[in-house]
């Protein structure tokens, strides 16, 4: 049985989908857990939700990762509230899918700057309390289009795969520390965004999925579990599939 008690958790997107199913795993094996998303009332209620159906403490941030002020504000009271990040899940990301001939410089840009950049910006805020305390996980949300690439997602394929050389990369400079990188590659996972996909799409895409299915939110969470918990204590700069064996 794993055991997260005592550790603090923060999980960024976390008011649904893959997020919400994150930080949920988290409370369930008794951490102190963080809701972020750019709602505030929404983040408040999940962390409530959270405390009253597993009894840890729990905090809902606002924090819109592509604004380092916001990233700031968020870090004030995260750390009034539980004096840092043990573990820390870089799962917020957005789309702004569309061919790339008809690709705007900010579709680019904002994808850019919430995928890429808000990962930094939020690492950075986490490090230096690990760093003390020589104890630390940080793991990344990437995407199977990290490794494949996909039509109209140019933008999105390029973060995802910017996010395996941000993890290799931190992994070393930073395990001298024992803080231990890693990421989480999902494949087709139903959510909002899979819901949102016509029936005949959503069938072509599992028609290429070996399991013949699209995965669920809870089987991502449970290999970042893994990745957080003593069984992967030799794990850095490592990256895991969960795709039903389409890549």
């Amino acid at each position: 049985m794993l055991d997260f008690s005592g550790k603090t958790v923060l999980v960024t997107g976390s008011t649904r989908g893959i997020g919400r199913a994150i930080v949920e795993e988290f409370a369930k094996h008794g951490a102190n857990v963080i809701v972020s998303g750019t709602v505030k009332e929404r983040a408040e209620e999940v962390a409530k939700e959270l405390a009253e159906k597993y009894g840890v403490k729990t905090l809902g941030v606002e924090m819109d990762i592509s604004n380092p002020e916001s990233v700031e504000n968020a870090f004030k009271e995260i750390n009034a509230a539980f004096g840092g990040v043990d573990i820390l899940v870089n799962n917020a990301g957005i789309t702004r899918d569309t061919l790339f001939l008809r690709m705007k410089p900010e579709d680019w840009q904002k994808v850019l700057d919430v995928n890429l950049t808000g990962t930094f910006l939020v690492t950075k805020q986490v490090v230096r309390h690990m760093t003390k305390k020589r104890w630390g996980r940080i793991i990344n949300i990437s995407s199977v289009v990290g490794f494949t690439g996909n039509v109209g997602q140019v933008n999105y394929a390029t973060t995802k795969a910017g996010l395996i050389g941000f993890t290799k990369s931190l992994a070393k400079e930073l395990a001298p520390r024992n803080i231990l990188v890693n990421a989480v590659a999902p494949g087709f996972i139903e959510t909002d965004m899979t819901e949102t996909l016509k029936d005949e799409i959503k069938e072509s895409y599992k028609k290429q999925i070996p399991l013949g299915r699209f995965g669920k939110p809870k089987e991502v969470a449970r290999v970042v579990l893994f990745l957080a918990s003593p069984m992967a204590d030799y794990i850095t700069g490592e990256t895991i599939h969960v795709n039903g064996g389409i890549y």
